[in-house]
């Protein structure tokens, strides 16, 4: 107790003498500076998943407008892993005319999610552990897998492959693919 009182009191009378003092100025000790590794050292990123990837791609404004329209971003976004066979915006230009517009109506929403859920697979699939043979979709419907002479899921070629997300994988393809009618 009586040395609590004692460093007490030592330390308002120092503060009292540089107060009073002229020309002094009581300051707290200046930090030292930081290691450099620290000055350099990124904040943490957020782990970029399908949908920030894509999205960051450019090449995929049709697929991202079809998965909002049919409530799948959220899907896209979260743990996964996905494998993605993402048809780029000419290949959505490319399926016959009104047949995007027709499945882009709010009547034709679960038309849309059966299509856009057979562009998608359970798992995580790189490139190169794809074989030939058929690989069930969230649709759940096979679509199958070739990989001779590049890789091709139905009639679509793979024409970049392995852009990594953190919950998954997108495989860029050139066609839209369209699920058998039931």
């Amino acid at each position: 107790m009586v040395r609590k009182l004692f460093t007490l009191s030592l330390a308002v009378a120092s503060a009292t003498v540089l107060a009073a003092a002229p020309g002094v100025q009581a300051s707290s000790p200046s930090p030292s500076p930081a290691p450099a590794s620290a000055k350099t050292a990124a904040p943490a990123q957020k782990a970029k998943t399908i949908v920030d990837v894509a999205t960051e791609a450019g090449s995929f404004t049709t697929l991202l407008k079809a998965l909002e329209a049919a409530d799948l971003v959220k899907t896209l976004s979260e743990e996964g892993p996905f494998t993605v066979f993402a048809p780029t915006d000419e290949a959505f230009a490319a399926l016959p005319k009104g047949t995007l517009d027709d499945l882009l109506k709010p009547e034709n929403k679960e038309k849309l999610k059966r299509v856009l859920s057979y562009h998608v697979v359970s798992g995580e699939l790189l490139s190169q552990n794809l074989e030939a043979g058929k690989v069930t979709t969230l649709a759940e419907v096979p679509v199958e897998i070739s990989v001779k002479d590049g890789i091709r899921v139905n009639d679509a070629k793979v024409a970049t492959p392995d852009l990594k997300a953190s919950n998954g994988v997108i495989h860029v393809i050139d066609k839209v693919l369209l699920p058998p009618e039931k």
